[in-house]
């Protein structure tokens, strides 16, 4: 007890928001996201004694949890961000849902009234974190300052550890008021457990090399996982090492460079030809740090129906969840690539190109037959296409030796689906994208906290004219901050992935997707952002280096082809082979 006693003794009296922001600090915080309001007060109150922590005031609390989102996927640290009670914790929700679907690592502070009126619904009392249950990794309700400390130091812990994800911490108003002894080292959590890890002599192991050996058709899926375990260099050094081709997920952009010959590109839904194809006809997967997701499968039953499948993956409940795999391989994907790597050299496993060199030709093939009919490479007819946008944005950093500083923060939608297929991504945390929940409103926001996290590199923020408008109003927290961001907003009049599912599957029969917009440069004039408007493809490179070489955040309105479809598109139901293609005589590649 004396020691415990006497830690307390002469540790400093601190009131519970005090004691919040000692905690943050300690936990390396530099960067708060958040909305004011009665329930938090407090804690706004308490600031101001924390120089270290910068705090960014947005328009919307919605905002509040993209930024923080952002801020995470650019640096791959732990975002926070902050709401009061009621209304502005609801607010928190969506950004919150779309950090769990992705794994991102987040800690979302909310104000909560006072305990003893807790269930009496007083102002702006709502049961946030019954709300939050699903869409949160794990969620607390602090009711006394005493818990302060060791709440949110294990909330950064559970936001980190293991399959990252958001974790939300509601402190009442009273333990936010109350006083006591604080000690951040006393504070600390259990130390992380995680799941027991593959031994190397295990029998999982020694299957998945069996396959290996076997396999002369195999192909890598690079999911998310692989930037979340830093396992990037690992898994260029397997797949150099076995000569397999890499297909790379949404959320996988990045993880694996786009110009290595193995590179295949992003499959799914809208991803390429070739690359599906070669999934459908592989004898072997081998999936890394991804979860079968349904955009990247198509229709299950016909899902690579003649692969053996090996399932890398930190986090067990996604083993067999979609898919069911021949061997499942549960750990962190760096480590299990460590031990796995030089078990395979021992047991004479396939490690030359001989190995897989008819398959790759084979694939190569399919590649080349697309690229010569690639949309991006036909004569101007006098039409901006949203594909020539994103890939002269792509062309000009990489002509002026700024790819490997450029991060792209894309909205969802149809560009989303073009940045994949037209922006080669060649290094990790350089695309900032909504995947599993599709935030329409995401790209500013999150440009927002991605820029505040790598404040060197240049930022594009890349958008719809549909999910634009639903975050505008953070051009004013650009502002108020001083940033530089690119500001893409691709303009057809259309929800545009609406209108073409419209196009296809309802008849054309284009109801409530047509959208009026407003003059988004004299928008952001209104906002002391300058701007200007392109129609002609000649325009754009001049206009990208202008936005991008200047001192200060720029808006570009593209006003782009207004019926133009992403392509391949796998309809409903359908197998990851049966591809709907660009009508003739324009067939889709990003190959160029």
């Amino acid at each position: 007890m004396s020691d415990t006693a006497n830690t307390a003794h002469h540790a400093p009296t601190l009131t519970g928001s005090e004691i919040l922001w000692a905690t943050l600090a300690g936990e390396g915080v530099t960067t708060v996201f958040g909305y004011p309001g009665g329930a938090i007060l407090p804690i706004y109150d308490a600031l101001r004694n924390f120089p270290t922590i910068h705090h960014v005031l947005v328009r919307h609390e919605q905002s509040a949890a993209h930024m923080a989102d952002g801020y995470a996927r650019a640096s791959g640290k732990v975002g926070v961000c902050m709401a009061t009670s009621g209304p502005g914790a609801t607010n928190l929700v969506t950004g919150l849902a779309t950090a769990m679907l992705d794994s991102i690592p987040m800690v979302a502070i909310t104000g909560q009234v006072a305990s003893k009126v807790l269930g009496t619904d007083a102002f702006q009392e709502v049961d946030i974190t019954g709300i939050t249950l699903p869409i949160t990794k794990h969620n607390f309700v602090v009711t006394k300052a005493e818990d302060i400390a060791a709440v949110v130091r294990e909330a950064f812990q559970i936001a980190r550890s293991g399959r990252p994800g958001p974790v939300l911490v509601d402190i009442t108003k009273d333990a936010q008021q109350a006083a006591c002894a604080f000690d951040f080292d006393l504070s600390k959590p259990r130390a992380y457990r995680p799941h027991p890890m593959l031994k190397a002599d295990s029998e999982e192991m020694q299957q998945a090399i069996e396959l290996m050996r076997a396999s002369s058709r195999p192909v890598i899926l690079a999911g998310h996982g692989i930037i979340h375990s830093e396992a990037e260099a690992e898994v260029l050094a397997f797949a150099e090492r076995h000569k397999i081709p890499v297909a790379t997920t949404l959320l996988g952009l990045g993880a694996f460079p786009a110009s290595h010959p193995l590179a295949l590109g992003m499959m799914g839904m809208h991803g390429e030809s070739w690359v599906n194809n070669a999934i459908q006809n592989a004898d072997l997967l081998l999936a890394f740090g991804m979860r079968f997701d349904d955009r990247v499968t198509g229709n299950l039953a016909h899902y690579a129906p003649n692969a053996k499948k090996i399932h890398i993956e930190i986090d067990p409940s996604e083993i067999n969840k979609n898919v069911r795999v021949d061997v499942a391989l549960i750990g962190d994907l760096k480590q299990v690539l460590q031990t796995m790597a030089p078990l395979i050299d021992a047991t004479g496993a396939p490690t030359t190109q001989d190995a897989t060199k008819q398959w790759r030709e084979e694939i190569r093939a399919m590649k080349g037959d697309a690229s010569v009919r690639d949309i991006i490479n036909l004569p101007d007819n006098g039409h901006l296409y949203a594909a020539h946008v994103i890939n002269d944005i792509w062309q000009e950093a990489k002509a002026a030796g700024r790819l490997s500083n450029t991060i792209i923060a894309t909205d969802v939608g149809q560009h989303q689906m073009w940045e994949a297929q037209y922006f080669k991504h060649e290094d990790t945390r350089s695309l900032v994208t909504s995947g599993g929940l599709g935030t329409m409103g995401f790209a500013l926001p999150a440009a927002i906290g991605a820029k505040i996290a790598c404040p060197e590199k240049d930022v594009w923020m890349i958008a719809g004219d549909g999910g634009f408008q639903m975050t505008a109003a953070e051009l004013s927290t650009i502002q108020q901050e001083g940033l530089h961001i690119n500001i893409a907003v691709i303009n057809n009049g259309f929800l545009g992935m609406v209108r073409q599912w419209q196009e296809a599957f309802y008849d054309k029969n284009y109801s409530c997707s047509p959208i009026l917009s407003p003059d988004f440069v004299k928008l952001a004039d209104a906002h002391g952002i300058p701007g200007a408007h392109v129609t002609e493809r000649k325009d754009v490179v001049p206009t990208v280096t202008k936005a991008r070489t200047g001192s200060s955040s720029f808006l570009i309105n593209f006003s782009v082809e207004k019926e133009d479809g992403v392509y391949p598109m796998i309809a409903p139901g359908a197998a990851l082979h049966e591809m709907v293609r660009r009508p003739n005589p324009l067939i889709e590649t990003s190959e160029d």
